[in-house]
């Protein structure tokens, strides 16, 4: 055996040493894929009820605030026709209105001579 011999013999083991590392890199990648895999099939397993409570939660809270919504509504349109009707009146009725300012006027001017007569005595 020459050295050429020796050589090739030095190369051959030194590729196998390279093959062997190699393998077991990829041994370990795929170790680590599989753990991750069972790390999200367990996340996910644990989040999914999680996610439905969650929206159980959300459906349960919606519910009055529905109803609620339709009652604003129902308010709105009530306070609506009340102000339409005022304005009508306001409008439609002005000896009502200075009927109305006249009669305010005559009780605040009673209120005023009553507390004017019980200073007196």
């Amino acid at each position: 055996m020459g050295p050429g011999g020796i050589a090739t013999i030095i190369c051959a083991v030194a590729l196998l040493a390279i093959a062997i590392s190699l393998a077991y890199a990829v041994i370990r990648v795929g170790k680590l894929v599989d753990e991750a895999s069972m790390s999200l099939k367990a996340l996910t397993a644990d989040t999914s009820p999680l996610i439905q409570e969650s929206t159980r939660t959300l459906e349960l809270i919606n519910s009055p605030l529905e109803s609620f919504a339709k009652i604003s509504k129902n308010v709105e349109e009530v306070t609506t026709k009340v102000s339409e009707v005022a304005t009508d009146f306001m409008d439609k009725s002005g000896p009502a209105v200075k009927v109305a300012g006249a009669l305010i006027t005559a009780a605040q001017a009673s209120k005023t001579r009553t507390k004017k007569k019980k200073k007196a005595e």
